[in-house]
C-alpha cells in the first residue's frame, strides 16, 4: 500500500520561503510520477507541479513558474520549494503519486494522496 506523508507547512510571512516534503513508502517508485496539488479555502484543488521519478521530467502550473521548484531527494522523498510566498499561496498542499511516468497535471490521473500540509501566508 502506497503511503504519502507531507510535512513542512506552517504560518509564514509574505516573501518568505518554505520547503515542503513528501515521504513515499510502500511502492517501487522508479516508474512513478509524483506531484503537488493545492486547495485554497473555497476553491477547487489545483495542480502545482509534478516530476517523473526516473527521468526527472518536470511540469509546473503557469501560476507558479519561477517561484516553485519540485525535486527528488533520497529515500523516496519529493520536495516542493516555494520562494517569495504570497498570501494567495495559502492552501492545503497535497502530495500525489501515480504509477506512470507521464507527468500529468489532472488530479484524476493520480491514485495515491497524502493527507496534506497547511501553508498559511500572512501579509
Amino acid at each position: 500500500q502506497v503511503q504519502l506523508v507531507e510535512s513542512g507547512g506552517g504560518l509564514v510571512q509574505a516573501g518568505a520561503s518554505l520547503r515542503l516534503s513528501c515521504a513515499a513508502s510502500g511502492g517501487t517508485f522508479s516508474s512513478y510520477t509524483m506531484a503537488w496539488f493545492r486547495q485554497a479555502p473555497g476553491k477547487e484543488r489545483e495542480f502545482v507541479a509534478a516530476i517523473s521519478w526516473s527521468g526527472g521530467s518536470t511540469n509546473y502550473a503557469d501560476s507558479v513558474k519561477g517561484r516553485f521548484t519540485i525535486s527528488r531527494g533520497d529515500a523516496n522523498t519529493v520536495y516542493l520549494r516555494i520562494n517569495s510566498l504570497k498570501p494567495e499561496d495559502t492552501a492545503v498542499y497535497y502530495c500525489a503519486a501515480r504509477a506512470n511516468s507521464r507527468v500529468g497535471t489532472s488530479d484524476y490521473e493520480y491514485n495515491y494522496w497524502g493527507q496534506g500540509t497547511q501553508v498559511t501566508v500572512s501579509s
